[in-house]
């Protein structure tokens, strides 16, 4: 499953912040960026998936339902 792969890449690499929901990579977590807690897990989503799903987002909608 593509959310748990990108999930594992961010635990492993600790100065970069993969997005959970298209796999972009960013070094450090930066500020226009979401954190998200599903099941106890941080996920982090770029700002353009974000922007995608805000109303997902602000419905605290798990992103499989997305």
């Amino acid at each position: 499953m593509v959310d748990q792969k990108t999930h594992e890449q961010a635990e492993l690499t600790a100065e970069n912040t993969v997005c959970a929901q298209c796999g972009a990579v960013a070094e450090g977590t930066p500020l226009t960026w979401t954190c998200s807690v599903e099941n106890g897990k941080r996920r982090y989503f770029c700002d353009g998936c974000a922007r995608e799903n805000i109303r997902a987002i602000e419905s605290r909608l798990d992103s499989s339902g997305w």
